[in-house]
């Protein structure tokens, strides 16, 4: 998918994207914790939340670990960092930038290092994940952690067939992103992390028909519907079970003299 096609599906989406993309409160409670644990994150860290875009799981991982210092909210889309809210609550600062830019230096920030930084579900975006993920490893300070966390290439979500080989096609292998890391002098480590959900199944065709998965933009109008029917044609049941399993990719920069 071309990035001009994902900067216009997340802009749309933006005002209803915590409605529609969110399982639930438990879903981002879950991951903020898993998040938290991955990176050992301190109230003391100076973090970033890396494709956030609304901030959600930034905003709950502020509410674990009371930071001392914001977490940096960074995303291209103003759509969506206008949904942190104006003024940002308290321990969160959206930054208007891509991750490239990041990586590359070309973004002022408030710290001259940081310590932890993430990245959920938006490494897929990225163009050059091997050149960005180098230069987000280059602002970490000694003993940082860098976090990537992705879903596998395939997924037992309850979608149209069509869209889950299309996912297949699209997604970039974790390990891939495991030799990324190690190539940007990182220390890296793979982990699975599964959780089963159950979401009422007239919410997640809402869900499905307003996209709330970046692959569902390259699908048409007419082929979502089309979709849709097979997914009711295959799950009569009023509540859908299935599992959410992810990649986390985790980074640790050695520390100096190390």
């Amino acid at each position: 998918m071309e990035r001009r096609d994902v900067q216009g599906h997340y802009e749309r989406l933006a005002a209803d994207y915590d409605e529609h993309w969110a399982y639930g409160p438990h879903h981002i409670t879950w991951m903020s914790a898993r998040i938290v644990e991955s990176l050992h994150l301190s109230s003391a860290d100076r973090i970033a939340d890396i494709g956030c875009g609304t901030g959600m799981f930034a905003r709950e991982v502020a509410r674990i670990i009371n930071p001392q210092q914001a977490i940096l909210c960074v995303d291209p889309s103003l759509a969506m960092l206008h949904q942190i809210g104006t003024p940002p609550p308290a321990g969160l600062t959206p930054i208007a930038a891509s991750a490239e830019d990041f990586a590359a230096g070309s973004v002022q920030l408030p710290y001259e290092q940081l310590d932890a930084i993430w990245l959920k579900e938006s490494v897929h975006h990225v163009a050059e994940p091997a050149t960005t993920l180098h230069g987000l490893a280059g602002r970490l300070a000694p003993g940082g952690r860098l976090l990537v966390v992705m879903l596998p290439t395939s997924i037992e979500y309850p979608l149209f067939q069509a869209a889950r080989s299309r996912f297949t096609e699209l997604q970039p292998d974790p390990e891939l992103m495991v030799d990324h890391l190690r190539a940007a002098g990182l220390q890296p480590q793979l982990r699975y992390v599964e959780h089963e959900l159950h979401l009422d199944r007239d919410k997640y065709i809402g869900m499905v028909r307003a996209r709330y998965m970046s692959v569902l933009s390259t699908f048409s109008d007419s082929e979502i519907e089309k979709g849709i029917e097979e997914m009711r044609a295959a799950h009569p049941e009023p509540v859908l079970a299935f599992p959410d399993r992810f990649a986390f990719l985790l980074g640790v920069k050695p520390e100096e003299g190390r």
